[in-house]
């Protein structure tokens, strides 16, 4: 976890008790994606499996776009090669507000 992630998950937990941050980062940690797991699903795209890193990361249309497209003839696979830290950092950002709302109803 990097510096910046741990920032973002100590502003994001704010406001819960002792229970719900465990709750909290029980469910994160065990569903948050490290980006060398995606690096290494977008690294597959060049070897005929592209999109894996889109569906890690639920984004499962665009997952299907590059799988039937060969990752948009690799020009996507490609940049997502550049961009894979952001990938995981905008999925694990979304994941926090959800776990938040989990942990809120965990009393």
């Amino acid at each position: 976890m990097t510096m910046d992630e741990y920032n973002f998950i100590h502003h994001a937990s704010a406001g819960l008790n002792q229970n719900q941050m465990q709750t909290f980062m029980l469910v994160y940690n065990d569903r948050r994606k490290n980006p060398t797991d995606i690096l290494l699903a977008t690294l597959l795209g060049f070897l005929g499996f592209a999109g894996i890193q889109r569906f890690m990361t639920d984004q499962i249309v665009m997952g299907l776009l590059y799988f039937f497209t060969g990752g948009f003839l690799g020009i996507g696979t490609l940049i997502d090669l550049f961009t894979y830290k952001s990938i995981a950092n905008d999925y694990n950002r979304h994941l926090a507000y959800e776990c938040y709302q989990i942990a809120k109803m965990n009393n």
